[in-house]
């Protein structure tokens, strides 16, 4: 086999390993991600008992929409990287046919030669013709090595035949693939389009609610108010005692770590759905109208406990109406916040751990039993949580 093409078959094998790797991510994402869309199915089907439309089941079927589209993202990417690995194929194979060809034409030439050559002056005859010994066995020699090349000529011919067909097995193997997810994104695609309609019917008709819309709205911005208040309050109190006091050598350390594992903290519930993100973004149905949240919510249904999200120090526990109970955990200078909880588990003074039960997310029966953590993050001002809990 010539060098061009040793080289080319060796970066063909280095991008097929890169590929094949990429592949394996690329589809264990997809499985992580059709996991979460049956979680969000069963969440969307519990939050859809007693009201068939409701804001919370919008967003949630939003969520859905979103995973279905990376989904769909997913198998495009897959799908490149196949045309691509197909395309390398090809052109290895056509060079490899190429070289076979040149090389047994070599082969049949040589062994042409050698049988004229052997006809005309028989090996035997060419080794006793020597003057003296020591040439009689140079020539010995140099048959024995013209032999062993004609033999490692008719290996790398076989290697080369064996080579071209396990490409091409390839060849038909990622076809085959190919041909497979585009009927799984074509399934992807139609189930995508039916629960876009259905979003749109739920818009549709919340739309026609619009007076009731408004007055759940009013009284979401007035239990926030509230709680925003209170949360003034609780955080005025502790900047008080903060600046009388100074932070401890374990309680820095604990805020410096805290700061060092920004985006890798754990989700403050086991699992969950994000159906009210942080700042201010336009009402999904009355869009003239804005949000503005100081925090983020996180929906899941059955019985749900908060977490902490770090080790810590609870150095408040408050009931707010509308809202249940609130508990704030202090970490050096950053302070977590979870609201709408039953049951506690912890008072005011408790050191907590990573991962520490705090108590329960309230079950709304009148969502079908669906509970909503209010979750917020403070250091001077309110911080956006989605970029300090890892991404799901």
């Amino acid at each position: 086999m010539n060098k061009p093409i040793a080289i080319f078959l060796l970066s063909l094998v280095y991008i097929t390993v890169v590929e094949g790797q990429t592949r394996t991510e690329i589809e264990a994402q997809r499985k992580k991600t059709l996991e979460e869309i049956e979680y969000v199915d069963n969440l969307l089907s519990n939050t859809s008992k007693e009201k068939s439309e409701s804001m919370n089941a919008l967003k949630i079927l939003g969520n859905k929409l979103s995973l279905r589209e990376l989904v769909i993202k997913g198998m495009n990417e897959e799908i490149g990287l196949l045309e691509e690995r197909i395309d390398l194929n090809r052109t290895a194979i056509d060079l490899m046919e190429e070289d076979l060809r040149l090389l047994r034409q070599e082969y049949t030439n040589a062994i042409l030669n050698s049988y004229k050559s052997k006809k005309l002056n028989p090996e035997i005859v060419y080794i006793l013709s020597a003057r003296d010994f020591n040439q009689g066995y140079k020539r010995i020699k140099y048959l024995q090595q013209v032999s062993k090349i004609r033999r490692n000529e008719s290996e790398i011919i076989s290697e080369l035949i064996e080579e071209i067909e396990k490409s091409k097995a390839k060849l038909e193997a990622d076809l085959e693939r190919i041909s497979d997810v585009q009927k799984k994104e074509l399934q992807q695609k139609n189930l995508l389009q039916g629960e876009q309609n259905r979003k749109q019917r739920m818009v549709r008709n919340l739309t026609a609610r619009e007076k009731q819309l408004q007055k759940e709205l009013e009284e979401k911005k007035r239990v926030a108010q509230k709680l925003e208040k209170e949360l003034a309050r609780i955080i005025a109190e502790e900047r008080k005692k903060a600046s009388t006091t100074s932070l401890t050598p374990e309680q820095k350390l604990v805020g410096e770590n805290f700061l060092d594992n920004k985006g890798k903290l754990p989700w403050p519930v086991e699992r969950g759905v994000i159906t009210n993100h942080f700042g201010k973004h336009q009402h999904p149905v009355l869009k003239y109208l804005t949000e503005d949240n100081i925090g983020i919510e996180i929906t899941s249904s059955g019985k749900v406990d908060a977490r902490s999200i770090f080790k810590g120090e609870v150095t408040a526990v408050s009931a707010i109406s509308g809202s249940n109970m609130t508990v704030i955990v202090r970490h050096g200078n950053f302070l977590t916040v979870y609201s709408n909880l039953v049951n506690l588990k912890v008072k005011k003074g408790d050191k907590v751990e990573t991962k520490a039960i705090l108590g329960e997310v309230f079950r709304d029966p009148g969502s079908g039993n669906a509970c909503t953590l209010k979750f917020m993050i403070f250091e001077g001002k309110y911080l956006d949580p989605e970029l300090w809990i890892a991404k799901n």
